[in-house]
């Protein structure tokens, strides 16, 4: 895995720009992370403007890494710079090259690819420019959205830990899905012939 790794300019995609967060993003951020919805899967619960500058000040440092860490990014819309979502991408072991990605993003921008978008963006960072083996992620089995967007994105399931945990009062049913740095590399290729 490269050692060294840093975000200097935002990531584009076609319609979006992942970049780092900055202590300004608080108001849009708590827009998103303030509501029932969103926080439902997550190991948060609703978040306050107050809590949400907390986080800020934490994610503001996460665009860099040197082995393992966490990059942390802002999804914007390109063309309005609406500050719609978050994603992240942990390396959790960089000797074996293994990471975790994770995402949320706003209820108004959902059902857009918009979330394809940016996790596919994520992924290429991960495989293509940190040089990681595996990349999985984690959801809730009850989430549906998600995990139907690891499928689209070509990760299987590989887990279904069942009543495993308990989580937010309830026993937690979850879904663990990877895909392989030689499996995405097979898919780039295939998607441009």
């Amino acid at each position: 895995m490269k050692m060294d790794y840093e975000i200097s300019s935002p990531v584009t995609t076609d319609r979006l720009l992942l970049r780092p967060f900055r202590e300004t993003d608080a108001a849009a951020v708590h827009a998103y992370q303030s509501l029932p919805e969103v926080a439902r899967y997550q190991f948060w619960e609703p978040r306050s403007l107050d809590e949400i500058r907390l986080k800020l000040a934490e994610w503001v440092t996460l665009y860099r890494l040197n082995g393992e860490g966490t990059l942390e990014l802002a999804v914007e819309i390109r063309e309005s710079r609406d500050l719609i979502g978050d994603v992240m991408l942990q390396v959790t072991d960089a000797a074996a090259r293994q990471g975790m990605i994770g995402f949320s993003m706003h209820p108004a921008h959902q059902g857009k690819g918009y979330a394809t978008e940016a996790v596919g963006a994520l992924l290429h960072i991960g495989f293509a420019d940190l040089d990681l083996h595996r990349i999985f992620g984690r959801c809730d089995a009850r989430n549906d959205p998600s995990w139907r967007l690891m499928e689209r994105l070509g990760m299987r399931r590989e887990a279904h830990f069942r009543e495993h945990a308990l989580f937010k009062g309830g026993w937690d049913e979850e879904f663990y899905y990877a895909l392989l740095q030689e499996e995405w590399r097979h898919q780039a290729v295939s998607q441009e012939k």
